[in-house]
Formats: C-alpha cells, sequence, structure tokens
C-alpha cells in the first residue's frame, strides 16, 4: 500500500505537467460575413459660399460719403443706395503751379480786354457804315448815284454788323477762357448746392455681405465698396483629390455636416474639368479637382450657414444593398492576396478571398466567404492557421459592425 502512494504521487505530477503545458486555446475577437448595404463615400473640407457674389465698385472718381450699411442689412435691386460719391476737393497747387495759373489768368484777362476793343471798333465802324447805307439810299432815291455806288454801301453795311457779331462772340470766348483761368485759383466750392451727389444702386436683391470701403474717402474710377449676395442662394465647393474626383458624377448624393447645425441634404451640381496643384500640411503637392454642390434639404435647416462657414462633405461614390461583406478589422494581406482567419471547427483556418469595394468599416466579399462564417477581429500573433481560439469571454460590440 505504501509503495501505490509514491506512484500516485508521479503520476498526479505527469499528469498536472500535460495539463500545464497543453496549447490552450486563443481567445479571440469574433465578426460575422453577412449581407450588408456597403456604401462608398469620400470625406473632405469644403466652404459654403453664395452662388453669385456682386461686388459693387465705384463708377466715377470723387468723395465718398460715408457708407451707413453693415453686413447683413437688406438691399433692394434699382432701388437701396449703396453709395453716394460727390467732387472731389481739387489739387493744391505749388508755387510753380500757381505762377503758371496766375499768368494764364492776366493773358486772358488781357485778351478779353483786346476783345472788347476789337469789339467798340466794330461798332464805330457799323455807325459810320450805316450812316453812309442811308445816305446811299436817299440819293438813289433822287438818281443821284448809279447803282453800284448803292449796292457797295449796302454791302459794307451788312460787313459791318457781321464784324460786330463776330467781336460780340469773341468777347464772349475770351470771359469764359478768364473765367476758367481764374476757376483754378478760386478755393473748393465742392459744397456748392445741387452738386452733390452720384448715387451707386444696388445691383442685386439680397443682403450685405461685407463693407470693403466705409469710411468717407477720396477715391478712383474702380474702388470696391460693398459686396452683395443671397443668402437664400448658397452652395457648397470642396477641393477633391483628383484620384477621387474622377469617381464622383454630377448628381451623386451627398451630406453636409460639421457647420454647427443640422445635417443637410445636398446634391453634386458640377465637377470641374481641370485640377490645381495644393500643398498640404505636410508639404506634398496633390492635385485638387472642384466640385460644386447644391443643397436640397429644406432651406430652413441652413438659415444659419453662413458666406464662407467651413463644412464637412461626404459624397456617395457608389452604394448597394444586401451585399456579403466582412468587417475591414478581419482582414490582412498574405503575400499579394488578402486573406482572413475563419472558425472551423473551433480552430483558425487561413482563407484567402477576394474584395470588391470597401469603405472604413466593411467590404465586400466576391469570392472565398459565404454568409454566416465567423472570422477573427484583428487577429493577434498567437493566431495562425489551426491553432484552437475560443471566443473572447466580453467581446467589444463596437469592433463588430453587423
Amino acid at each position: 500500500m505504501r509503495r501505490l502512494i509514491p506512484a500516485a504521487i508521479v503520476l498526479l505530477l505527469i499528469g498536472f505537467l500535460v495539463w500545464a503545458f497543453m496549447p490552450r486555446p486563443v481567445e479571440v475577437d469574433l465578426g460575422d460575413v453577412a449581407p450588408r448595404t456597403l456604401e462608398i463615400v469620400v470625406e473632405e473640407e469644403g466652404e459654403a459660399r453664395i452662388r453669385d457674389v456682386y461686388t459693387v465698385s465705384a463708377t466715377i472718381a470723387g468723395k465718398l460719403q460715408r457708407i451707413s450699411l453693415h453686413p447683413g442689412d437688406a438691399v433692394t435691386k434699382g432701388e437701396t443706395v449703396v453709395a453716394l460719391i460727390g467732387p472731389a476737393a481739387p489739387v493744391l497747387l505749388d508755387s510753380r503751379s500757381r505762377a503758371v495759373a496766375e499768368a494764364s489768368a492776366a493773358a486772358a484777362q488781357a485778351a478779353m480786354d483786346l476783345a472788347r476793343a476789337q469789339l467798340a471798333q466794330a461798332q464805330a465802324a457799323d455807325e459810320f457804315m450805316a450812316s453812309e447805307a442811308n445816305r446811299a439810299v436817299a440819293l438813289y432815291a433822287k438818281g443821284a448815284i448809279s447803282q453800284r455806288s448803292y449796292d457797295t454801301a449796302v454791302r459794307e453795311h451788312k460787313t459791318a454788323q457781321a464784324a460786330v457779331s463776330s467781336a460780340l462772340a469773341n468777347l464772349a470766348v475770351r470771359e469764359k477762357e478768364l473765367e476758367s483761368a481764374l476757376a483754378v485759383l478760386r478755393p473748393d466750392q465742392a459744397g456748392e448746392a445741387g452738386r452733390c451727389c452720384v448715387k451707386v444702386l444696388a445691383p442685386a436683391s439680397g443682403r450685405v455681405l461685407r463693407v470693403l470701403s466705409e469710411s468717407e474717402q477720396v477715391i478712383q474710377p474702380g474702388t470696391p465698396l460693398v459686396e452683395i449676395g443671397d443668402p437664400s442662394d448658397m452652395e457648397i465647393v470642396v477641393d477633391l483629390l483628383s484620384r477621387d474626383a474622377v469617381r464622383v458624377q454630377a448628381g451623386a448624393t451627398a451630406t453636409i455636416t460639421g457647420w454647427g447645425g443640422a445635417t443637410i441634404s445636398a446634391v453634386v451640381d458640377r465637377v470641374e474639368p481641370s485640377a490645381v496643384t495644393r500643398v498640404s500640411a505636410l508639404g506634398i503637392d496633390e492635385q485638387r479637382v472642384k466640385v460644386l454642390l447644391s443643397l436640397t434639404g429644406p432651406a430652413s435647416q441652413w438659415t444659419q450657414l453662413g458666406h464662407g462657414f467651413r463644412v464637412i462633405t461626404r459624397i456617395s461614390l457608389w452604394r448597394q444593398d444586401q451585399v456579403l461583406t466582412i468587417p475591414v478589422g478581419a482582414l490582412f494581406r498574405d503575400g499579394t492576396d488578402w486573406a482572413t482567419y475563419v472558425i472551423r471547427d473551433g480552430q483558425a483556418r487561413l482563407q484567402t478571398i477576394t474584395l470588391g469595394e470597401r469603405n472604413d468599416r466593411i467590404a465586400q466579399v466576391l469570392d472565398g466567404l459565404q454568409s454566416g462564417d465567423r472570422v477573427i477581429l484583428h487577429p493577434s500573433d498567437l493566431v495562425a492557421d489551426g491553432v484552437s481560439v475560443v471566443p473572447r469571454a466580453t467581446p467589444d460590440p463596437a469592433t463588430d459592425p453587423g
């Protein structure tokens, strides 16, 4: 009996050692291969903007009166006065310019005095010719002078009258030249009544977006004054990588988020046919294509969405229901092929598969799996083909899209 006790102890020890070194099943997280709705989207930051923004500019040079409009004020096409532009003060004369202006005024004064003298001379000649013509008329009536002498006297009288009219016109010209020369020397008269102002009217109905030149100032033609747009006519512009833009089609659905309000439905309106080079935050040159989207949701959802607001756009590239899918956490590369570990009779079996479309959560299975298969999510180094596995006691539901 005593000999059996050591033998039993030895057997127990051997059994314990066998149990201790026996491979145990590896705990794993599992996911399902099942039909699901698969949607491929491209997500990128975009910008909300009013479709047609009007920059109102000055039509003439002059002194701009202070603009009373503020951003957000409503304007009506052809009625709302955006700005008033009056005459600007003349340029100040330096000593040389003033001397030239004074000399021009003196010359104009002398020319006017000469014109007055010429007028007096012409009037005196006209009076003399008038008396000669009257005398010739009386003598011709008595037959004392010939017809030729009579005609000559009448012609000379008319010539004298024309000379008076010419002298009067010349005097008027000289007077205006003197006024012009003196106007250069006079102080500014821009504030005279009736000389202000040219009104600049709103070219479209909407609201003021920005006031570019608010303070009173002297401006030149073409100076931007205000920006006007209609907030109800909003669009979204987003720059996509060229490799993503080639899959975007006009009419594709999209959603707008990340602007601080509710999710807004949108549709792709246009994909521009050319790309531009942009430098990313990492210093990498990227080819970006501009994509324009129209908002299709109720206007009440985006009344607070303003011009230039940052948004997040999610554009649908592909969508299909009842697609056999696998969680992307179960995928890994086996050489050049995609593979996963499938649970077969409590063991992990390496399975090569063929994939179709995929997003950041699930991928389309074209070949290699069937609905109802269980696959291992994020397999560790302990998992290999033929290794026994058991589901983890408390699986993380967030790791399984199904």
